[in-house]
């Protein structure tokens, strides 16, 4: 299996493999993945092996030469193996020459109008594509052409004493025994909300919701986090800083979540968190939370997954009126 990123796309990934290894008990998985996202596939009951990379640190750079000589030594040792298939769940040039390079007999990709890069699809020995609009159901695909037989979604996250216990603490020193999750951040400015907007909401949010308000995100995205809680000035909303595994266990025990098209959504929507999505360019019917209770809230604009724009406006067309009468409802729903 190739899917080197991010958090949410390897996410969508999991009941492909989890698939997979269900219906063929007997067969060895091994799992190519960036080495900064490894902690995700820890513990999972079907992954065998997994096979860090490190293309992200050095991205727009040449790398080091420990870290090139690695990624050869890397590359070169897959052949060893003698795989029967490689499945390219990332559709990139990258992720096809690494499935090339492996030397499997087959090399299983989606068809050209469903990859980021249609061109990749000249390397694949099969060209898969897809019935469904949801990413799951893109990477099910994959395995589905293999044979495996698809049933309901699971999603093996890690779970962690260590993680557990770290989240207890937390929780206890804030004295959250509520507490509803508050994701500002994303991989591109375009699928974010305005910080403005954020801080509104937690105002509204403090007058209307006794727990406690916890702010969450990557490092990168402490300055954002700390600057929306300086203008909204509340009392009860904190910053609470955590890795990929504590945040599971943050998202396990979390009266909702509210957030953008980013990691974090779509981690506790895999451990059934009840969620309020905010989607702008990207369309929540392929990318949104997928339990029926959910609300993902949508701009309408036209999908576009640009990354680049370094002038990109933030996330517009849903106030903070309609995203607190979604939280409400949503939280009314999970009284029902």
């Amino acid at each position: 299996m190739i899917r080197l990123s991010s958090i949410g796309d390897i996410v969508h990934a999991l009941p492909a493999v989890a698939a997979l290894g269900q219906s063929f008990p007997q067969a060895e998985i091994h799992w190519l993945i960036e080495k900064r996202y490894a902690p995700l596939l820890a513990g999972n009951p079907y992954v065998h092996r997994m096979i860090p990379l490190d293309t992200l640190s050095w991205r727009g750079r040449l790398p080091p030469l420990s870290v090139l000589e690695e990624m050869v030594k890397t590359l070169i040792g897959l052949r060893e193996s003698n795989y029967e298939a490689a499945l390219d769940f990332q559709g990139l040039w990258k992720s096809a020459i690494i499935a090339l390079l492996a030397g499997p007999k087959a090399r299983v990709g989606l068809a050209e109008s469903w990859l980021r890069e249609p061109g990749a699809a000249v390397l694949y020995t099969a060209r898969v594509p897809v019935a469904g609009r949801h990413v799951v159901e893109e990477s099910l695909a994959l395995v589905e052409h293999l044979g495996a037989r698809v049933g309901r979604w699971e999603f093996p996250l890690p779970h962690t004493p260590e993680a557990d216990r770290y989240i207890d603490d937390q929780l206890a020193r804030l004295e959250a025994r509520d507490f509803m999750i508050i994701n500002p951040g994303g991989g591109w400015k375009a699928k974010r909300w305005a910080p403005e907007n954020y801080a509104q909401l937690l105002r509204h949010l403090e007058a209307r919701f006794s727990g406690k308000l916890l702010l969450t995100g990557s490092p990168d995205e402490q300055e954002l986090i700390l600057g929306i809680l300086r203008i909204a000035g509340t009392r009860r909303a904190f910053y609470f800083p955590s890795s990929v595994v504590q945040f599971i266990a943050l998202a396990r025990r979390a009266k909702l979540l509210l957030g953008g098209d980013t990691g974090p959504l779509h981690l506790a929507a895999a451990v059934g968190t009840p969620l309020v999505a905010i989607h702008g360019p990207t369309d929540p019917a392929r990318n949104g939370p997928f339990h029926s209770a959910d609300i993902a809230l949508y701009n309408r604009a036209p999908v576009n997954h640009s990354r680049r724009d370094p002038n990109a406006a933030y996330l517009e067309g849903i106030s903070v009126e309609r995203v607190e009468a979604a939280i409400e409802e949503r939280l009314a729903r999970v009284n029902v």
